[in-house]
């Protein structure tokens, strides 16, 4: 079975094992390491990436269902060192984490929730995190991160839309 997908904007085939997890494709044929194969069993966050704009879990994702999908991973979410992404930059003017292994995952699950839910409160950004495990930080310094990076996004907005008037 040979599957095509687009893999941080560019063209990808496949033509081996449909059933072959997507966190395997990317680590072994790709060299794309920022997406972490830790539990394996969808639980910890750190495989995720972005399916057509939703974060999923790459260790649960076969890649016979990626047929002309779009995959973002963590180092196709920005341009590189010079156009992070508002998040990644975030996380690295707070130092949010420690270690690292969470990082990836919890970037590309909170991207996509910031995305869709800019007005987000607190208890909703907990809320997010849920499906990502972090075992150093407690999550708060996360979650103030993003709480941040929301209100510096509705800041910007907000005197681009003044602006505009």
């Amino acid at each position: 079975m040979t599957v095509t997908f687009r893999l941080n904007d560019e063209d990808y085939r496949f033509r081996d094992d449909p059933m072959t997890p997507l966190v395997d494709i990317l680590r072994q044929e790709h060299f794309l390491t920022g997406t972490k194969a830790v539990c394996r069993e969808g639980f910890c966050g750190a495989c995720t990436v972005h399916v057509d704009g939703e974060a999923v879990p790459s260790c649960l994702k076969p890649v016979g269902l990626l047929h002309g999908c779009e995959v973002t991973t963590i180092e196709g979410l920005s341009s590189g060192q010079e156009a992070l992404h508002p998040l990644q930059a975030a996380f690295e003017a707070a130092d949010a984490v420690q270690c690292g292994m969470c990082f990836p995952g919890m970037v590309m699950s909170l991207s996509a929730f910031m995305r869709d839910n800019p007005g987000a409160c607190r208890a909703e950004i907990k809320s997010a995190m849920v499906g990502n495990i972090c075992r150093c930080t407690g999550y708060e310094r996360i979650v103030d991160t993003v709480v941040d990076c929301l209100d510096t996004h509705r800041q910007t907005t907000e005197t681009a839309g003044s602006m505009n008037v």
